[in-house]
Order: structure tokens, then sequence, then C-alpha cells
């Protein structure tokens, strides 16, 4: 399972004029293969009018699943240049479709590689790039005179207090980024002096814009 990874927040969209040709780029998170091809073809038919309507979209932990598609422009200077776009930015389970209204002046190759580039990035920095990063919930069970101390400790450092369960007891659920679960369990032993029960309740992605 992968651990922290780029992907788009959410959905999307952007328009860029070069030469009188009108470029508008569509981009969402796909996290799998029929996810991308139903918001492809639900762009395609959006724009069904259009000159063309390129995609791209790569999804997997390991870009296992990758796909350009030209849709009628000269081979390569469309898809493979949005799909580069998606490399070097190193973002996964991310669709794009950039959406063409010929302005009756052509780009030559070069430039219509430059233009798709561009579309491409310009529809992404719209839909915001995050980072999901994989955090365990790690639950503290203490008793009530521990509460205190615990909890302002928590809240002080960079772990992420989620939740607060008063019972009989207390129990704290705290995210952890995965890599640091075993500093975290040491430090929660020491600051309770051996007294907290801690234990992992599962795991959950937390998502930060790329600034």
């Amino acid at each position: 399972m992968r651990n922290d990874y780029f992907t788009v927040k959410s959905y999307g969209e952007s328009e860029i004029i070069l030469s009188k040709s009108r470029f508008i780029t569509y981009v969402n998170r796909a996290e799998t293969e029929q996810e991308a091809l139903a918001f492809i073809e639900k762009i395609k038919k959006m724009h069904a009018n259009a000159t063309h309507n390129c995609s791209c979209y790569m999804i997997g932990e390991h870009d296992n699943i990758q796909k350009a598609n030209d849709d009628g422009e000269p081979s390569g200077t469309a898809g493979v240049p949005m799909l580069e776009v998606l490399k070097k930015q190193g973002l996964k389970d991310t669709v794009v479709v950039v959406t063409r209204y010929f302005g009756g002046i052509k780009l030559g190759g070069g430039g219509l590689i430059r233009a798709y580039g561009k579309a491409t990035s310009e529809g992404i920095t719209a839909a915001q790039v995050v980072e999901r990063k994989l955090h365990y919930v790690m639950k503290i069970a203490i008793d009530y005179t521990w509460l205190g101390k615990v909890e302002n400790e928590i809240r002080d450092s960079d772990y992420i207090l989620r939740d607060i369960n008063y019972a009989e007891g207390v129990q704290l659920y705290v995210l952890v980024v995965k890599a640091e679960q075993h500093a975290f369990t040491d430090w929660m032993t020491e600051l309770t002096s051996g007294q907290a029960v801690i234990s992992f309740e599962g795991e959950q992605f937390l998502e930060f814009i790329r600034l």
C-alpha cells in the first residue's frame, strides 16, 4: 500500500486562448480506469462540436495505467505532452481532458505540444495539487488523571488529535504519520510513565495542499 503521494484535490477547469484557438482544460481525480474513462466521455459529450477532445490519465500506485489520446491532432502533439505534465509533477490518480476549438491558425507540431502542455498545467493549478499522507490512527487509553497533560502535549505537537472518548477511562485517538509510529509510542510511554495503553486502530489518509 502506498504511503504518501501527490494527486489533484478535486475537479478543476481553466481556459487559455492561443492563436485564436480555445483550449479548455478539465482535470479530476480518478482512482480507477473506469472513473477516468467516464470523466473523459462526460467532457466529450459536453463539447461534442469541439475540434478535439484530447485526454490522458495516470492511475495506480506504480503508475501502471497510463493512457494518452490525441483525438485527431497530429500523433504525439497532444495526449503525450499532457501525460508528460502529469509525470513531471508526480501526480497519481489524475485524468485530464483538453478541449480545443480551432481558431483558424495552425500552430505546428511544436506549437501544439507547448499549447497542450501549458493548458494541462493551467488546469492542474485550478484543481490544486495535494499530498496525501498515510497516517496511523493510534488509540491512547489513560486514566482521567493523565488527560490534561496528555491532551495539552498532543495539541502542542505535530500530531493530530482526532477525537476523545470519555468513558470509564478516557481514550484519545491520534493521527500519526506512519514513519513516526514508533517515535510516538515511545514518547507517549515516557510521558505517562508507562501508564498509557497504546494500540493501533487503523489507517487514514490526510491531504495537504502543495504550495
